[in-house]
């Protein structure tokens, strides 16, 4: 069915719609203008099955997901909720305060994760599970896509998941809640009209998985694409340790997995963002990769991941240095 059938089936014959800029996933939008609705379409359909289910868990706990108001599930259409243009990213930028805006989502985890309704190993919720093979095959990104664009000497794939299962196999051994994976001021908007938690707009969840809770914790205060405030990072660290439930471990043990997730985070990101660029010819993203080579450097001094630096010195030598150079030949020289 195409969109004009969709919207006329849902009473919206005749109203204008206009097309919102896309991200990186399988997922379109289009405004219905002036009706306080959008046009979601998604291309692959288990995408699509997943972002409708796991939008009615995160609405029944309570949370400002996008209302869902009809579904054409064999067409992978939907009419939803419309928040507006108030991305944090977009409030931030226009000099919005970041200690209330970055609180605010911090808060939405600590509201997760104390919920006595959330989804856990043991609620039935219809969600993978993030164990330790998930955790390496999205190293193995790095292995397939980033560390080919350098000059190595003898880079091998098998040996670097190896380094990382040595370190990631206690961070695997605590599924302790819902993980959104893409929780940044991007996939967030600011919805001050309405109280507590509930003013922070999840839009990015259908990849949602169980695992440890640090890792979105990492995907908000290491962003990938925006540079947080001098001390931020560590003044929303410290507001969600004190907040944690107790069955986290304390301070020292949110840490040491915050470093780590941090680490794997940022070596995934480096291959999906060379992916993007050389497979879906989506450049944009290797303007980035400066940035998220400091935080990939910075994360595994602070986890202690010495030998998996030290393989990385020894076969892709100037991997520290590399974000430009593959920025220029990734993306054919634009």
């Amino acid at each position: 069915m195409s969109v004009p059938d969709f919207l006329r089936g849902c009473g919206y014959g005749g109203v204008g719609c206009v097309a919102l800029a896309g991200d990186a996933s399988t997922r379109r939008y289009w405004r219905v203008v002036g009706c306080g609705v959008l046009v979601m379409a998604d291309s692959d359909a288990r995408s699509f099955g997943d972002f409708l289910r796991v939008a009615g868990y995160l609405a029944g706990l309570g949370f400002s997901v996008p209302e869902i108001y009809e579904v054409d599930e064999g067409g992978g259409l939907a009419l939803i909720e419309d928040f507006g243009d108030d991305t944090y990213g977009r409030c931030l930028d226009g000099g919005g305060d970041a200690g209330l805006l970055y609180g605010l989502a911090v808060d939405v985890l600590l509201a997760l994760h104390h919920h006595a309704d959330a989804p856990g190993v043991d609620s039935g919720v219809d969600v993978g599970l993030y164990d330790l093979g998930v955790y390496l095959d999205e190293v193995d990104l790095f292995s397939e896509w980033f560390a080919p664009q350098l000059s190595d000497g003898g880079f091998d794939s098998d040996v670097f998941r190896g380094l990382w299962a040595e370190v990631l196999g206690g961070v695997a051994e605590v599924p302790e809640t819902l993980v959104l994976r893409d929780f940044h001021v991007d996939n967030l908007m600011y919805l001050p009209g309405r109280v507590g938690v509930a003013q922070v707009g999840i839009l990015d969840f259908q990849d949602a998985i169980l695992g440890a809770c640090e890792y979105d914790l990492v995907s908000l205060l290491q962003d990938a694409r925006r540079d947080l405030g001098a001390g931020l990072e560590a003044e929303m660290l410290a507001r969600y340790i004190a907040g944690a439930p107790a069955y986290l471990g304390g301070a020292a043990a949110i840490r040491r997995r915050y470093t780590l997730l941090g680490a794997q985070r940022h070596a995934r990101i480096l291959g999906v963002f060379v992916r993007l660029a050389v497979r879906d010819g989506k450049a944009q993203y290797l303007k980035f990769l400066p940035r998220v080579l400091g935080q990939f450097e910075r994360a595994l001094k602070e986890a202690g991941c010495d030998a998996i630096a030290d393989y990385l010195d020894a076969t892709l030598p100037n991997w520290r240095t590399s974000g430009a150079e593959i920025a220029s030949g990734a993306s054919g020289g634009e």
